[in-house]
């Protein structure tokens, strides 16, 4: 580890982070929400906020993706989507969902805006109708395939590396 130059846990918390917030939608595997975990470090986030029904650290399931990575990312729990997507805008923060939805913009072509909350549905269902509504935008991963949904956590790891990339110009 010590030739890939990590950061400790310590000095990752006192590092400069994007200026972003990803939000969990009712997102019901804990294995998902580990897996997002471990990409807000990659990508160094400002915090995760866990809503509704989505597991939290310490949940086994949690843990077992993250590989530490609840330790080094800020996290909080809310109990509603809708009202912590509310205060977030209150507070100045545009909220974006990542969704497929008539007018969303394509992930290619989404310039993001800071500081930013960007939320993640649930693996069923999406995003909640109550979150989309205190959305300022929704973005979309445009696929190709057969298929027409990505995994939850493969998802964030797109949008954030994106939003990484933008803000950081890596």
């Amino acid at each position: 580890m010590d030739e890939l130059q990590r950061l400790s846990v310590e000095a990752f918390r006192e590092a400069p982070k994007i200026p972003v917030i990803v939000v969990l939608d009712q997102i019901r595997s804990g294995l998902n929400v580990g897996s997002i975990f471990r990409s807000a470090d990659a990508f160094c986030v400002e915090e995760i906020i866990c809503c509704g029904i989505t597991p939290c650290p310490p949940h086994r399931e949690v843990l077992k993706t993250a590989l530490g990575a609840t330790e080094s990312v800020k996290w909080s729990a809310q109990e509603s989507t809708a009202e912590c997507l509310r205060a977030l805008r209150n507070s100045g923060r545009r909220t974006v969902a990542l969704e497929q939805a008539h007018g969303s913009t394509p992930v290619t072509s989404f310039r993001p805006q800071v500081p930013l909350a960007i939320v993640l549905g649930n693996e069923v269902s999406g995003v909640s109708d109550e979150a989309l509504a205190e959305c300022d935008e929704v973005v979309e991963i445009v696929q190709g395939g057969t298929k027409h949904s990505l995994n939850v956590a493969v998802s964030a790891g797109i949008i954030l590396h994106h939003c990484m990339v933008v803000f950081r110009g890596v």
